[in-house]
């Protein structure tokens, strides 16, 4: 199958998977690797005849939008969100959260792939902030469409280029060497419940007060897909929660939710500084 065809399936596909071709421009590769070795599986000649499969019954749809997912994630990524999240955000939603009498910061990682998202936070909170709320425990919700991904973060094991972007004391005091790999401390891993989820078709019956949606929904779901999860996502969000999106991504124009919006790179037009906005009167 040349790339062309596959840019072609893919293209065609975007829309009935609520899926937008322009965030795959750059990471179709990945996808394209995938779709052949699932019709090497399958025992197809090519890609006309996964194109026959598709239209003969919903039933491959459902594993094209797996893999479809993109699963690019390193830690500490993206160093100044994190340093925003620790300096500011993470302090202000551990008060909220003390002042409203809880007991935990509830977090959500949206696409959470093989857990570095989710683990970055909890050694973030573990080794920098914990100290500072002695009485608030955290925990972290991670979920993601793939088991495959998910069984990664479960086994916890990552090789030195995922970690590379970590501030090293941070990685000295998080991982321990397991021959070529380094393996994320037990305690480390203990704060986040691993969630196989379909953020399309179920949410998680608790609130939180910060999502962690980056380089997932606002980059791959069309415009229309995106008001939706949006306002689906507002339903599992604490007053005076937070919002977090990816470098350079942005809410659908017009779109407006009750949290800050803290994105890590702010679009070219913002760049002067972080967009930490309220919601605009109705």
């Amino acid at each position: 199958m040349k790339d062309p065809e596959c840019v072609a399936l893919l293209r065609s596909s975007a829309v009935r998977l609520g899926l937008s071709w322009q965030g795959f421009r750059n990471v179709h590769g990945q996808v394209c690797k995938r779709i052949r070795r699932r019709i090497a599986a399958l025992g197809l000649p090519d890609l006309s005849a996964y194109q026959a499969l598709l239209d003969s019954g919903p039933a491959e749809w459902l594993e094209l939008e797996r893999l479809c997912a993109v699963t690019i994630s390193r830690f500490y990524r993206d160093a100044l969100m994190w340093q925003r999240l620790r300096d500011e955000l993470l302090p202000a939603l551990a008060q909220a959260a003390i002042d409203a009498g809880e007991d935990s910061l509830r977090c959500w990682s949206i696409g959470c792939a093989s857990g570095e998202e989710p683990y970055t936070l909890s050694i973030v909170w573990a080794l920098q902030l914990a100290r500072q709320y002695p009485a608030l425990r955290l925990r972290i919700l991670a979920t993601d469409l793939g088991e495959d991904v998910l069984a990664r973060a479960r086994d916890a094991r990552y090789a030195a280029a995922t970690l590379a972007e970590l501030p090293e004391p941070l990685r000295a005091r998080a991982f321990q060497r397991d021959g070529a790999l380094f393996q994320l401390r037990t305690e480390l891993r203990a704060p986040v419940e691993l969630r196989r989820s379909d953020l399309r078709r179920e949410l998680p019956a608790e609130t939180f007060r910060l999502l962690l949606c980056r380089n997932n929904v606002f980059t791959y779901f069309h415009e229309a897909e995106q008001r939706r999860t949006l306002e689906r996502l507002s339903t599992r969000l604490a007053a005076g929660g937070a919002l977090v999106l990816g470098r350079g991504e942005s809410l659908p124009a017009g779109a407006a939710l009750d949290a800050v919006i803290l994105a890590s790179e702010p679009p070219p037009r913002h760049r002067a500084g972080w967009r930490c906005l309220p919601r605009t009167p109705a």
